[in-house]
């Protein structure tokens, strides 16, 4: 059985899609009951809902499970202890295989996730038990996208001149899929996940807007602006952890690059990973559908 934490989340609920395709015996643990019933409309059976800061939840979530595939909720603020107690789970109950999702240069102490994931990364090693370590760049976001095909403006919250390396989320998940099918071939190995192509926000606009067929421009915005358009608006004092993970961010990202090399995820693929054109491609080709679909529901 293989265990998915955050099982609803970005990487979560492709990976799970992935799993059950390939009839693998699955368990999800979500922190909702709305994440579990949209997995169990998915075809998970064996859905786990509450924290697994929880140690009643985690015992649960961990019991019979030989294979872990951990997903730390970035946004939340036990996020270390989390990991923690995952990996202690784990090895207290004989897990096989720990695949951990991390991040791409993890060693970057200034970014508060990137350090809260290096610490569990240490305790991985330290555990004793078999891993596999995933460290992906930013993520292809479809939510980023979905403004600019709206008001043609591509925001970001930190400089438009610096470069960057992204994933794609669905490459992510046939990577971690494959480990998981073939744990021997993975056991100790830590891999850098990055797409091919550096990026300046001016680059990625006029990719888009090649797609597109229009000009779309570029608008660098604030972290807690970026943090209220997110959230509908809200008072960001809500939500000041995430607030202190966006500042973060955007001062490291406005004063260094944030680059990373293609090699690994291209041998691990078997083919060359998703670029940023194929991404923007899918998405719109999917906003154009659901578009037309809610035109004619309307009509």
């Amino acid at each position: 059985m293989i265990l998915v934490t955050a099982a609803n989340g970005n990487q979560g609920k492709l990976l799970v899609r992935r799993l059950l395709a390939a009839n693998h015996v699955l368990r999800a643990c979500v922190r909702s009951d709305t994440s579990a019933q949209i997995l169990r409309d998915a075809g998970v059976t064996d859905v786990i809902v509450g924290d697994i800061t929880d140690q009643k939840i985690l015992a649960r979530a961990i019991d019979g499970v030989e294979k872990v595939y951990h997903v730390g909720p970035t946004l939340h603020p036990k996020e270390r202890e989390m990991g923690f107690a995952a990996i202690d789970a784990a090895r207290a109950a004989g897990v096989k295989h720990f695949v951990f999702s991390s991040v791409l240069h993890a060693i970057i102490t200034d970014l508060i996730q990137h350090e809260i994931k290096r610490d569990i990364e240490e305790y991985l090693l330290s555990s004793g038990l078999e891993f596999t370590i995933l460290q992906p760049s930013n993520y292809m976001m479809p939510f980023r996208l979905k403004s600019v095909f709206e008001e043609g403006v591509f925001r970001l919250s930190w400089s438009l001149e610096r470069y960057q390396s992204m994933v794609d989320i669905s490459d992510i998940t046939e990577v971690a899929a494959t480990i998981l099918t073939h744990s021997d071939h993975h056991a100790g190995a830590t891999y850098e996940l990055v797409a091919p192509g550096r990026y300046t926000a001016h680059d990625l606009a006029k990719i888009i807007s090649r797609v597109l067929g229009r000009e779309v421009t570029v608008e660098q915005i604030d972290p807690d602006t970026f943090l209220k358009q997110r959230h509908g608006g809200a008072d960001i004092s809500q939500f000041p952890y995430e607030a202190r993970l966006a500042r973060a961010i955007s001062t490291r990202y406005s004063n260094h690059d944030f680059i990373g090399n293609p090699n690994v995820l291209t041998w691990l693929l078997g083919r060359q990973p998703t670029m940023w054109e194929q991404f923007v491609q899918r998405e719109f080709d999917a906003f154009q559908v659901s578009r037309r679909a809610s035109i004619s529901t309307v009509e």
